[in-house]
């Protein structure tokens, strides 16, 4: 059965698609910003791609809430 999800479930899901890759992303490398831009803010150690992966998957773990609930929401409609 095909369900009319909303735009913003898909955009939901996008995002904490993207948040869930970075994070993973920063478990293999801390140094991808600088590998993506040639910008060094934080000297390489890899502190501002900690901090950007925990923001991260705070926000892929709302956005993925919230997808869900639109799910349900359009399941039952």
């Amino acid at each position: 059965m095909r369900r009319n999800l909303p735009a913003r479930f898909w955009f939901e899901a996008i995002t904490g698609v993207i948040g869930l890759v970075l994070f993973i992303l920063t478990l293999f490398t801390r140094e991808w910003i600088e590998e993506l831009t040639g910008w060094d803010p934080d000297g390489g150690n890899g502190s501002l791609e900690i901090g950007l992966a925990v923001g991260l998957l705070a926000v892929s773990a709302v956005s993925m809430l919230a997808a869900r609930r639109d799910y349900q929401r359009a399941a039952t409609t």
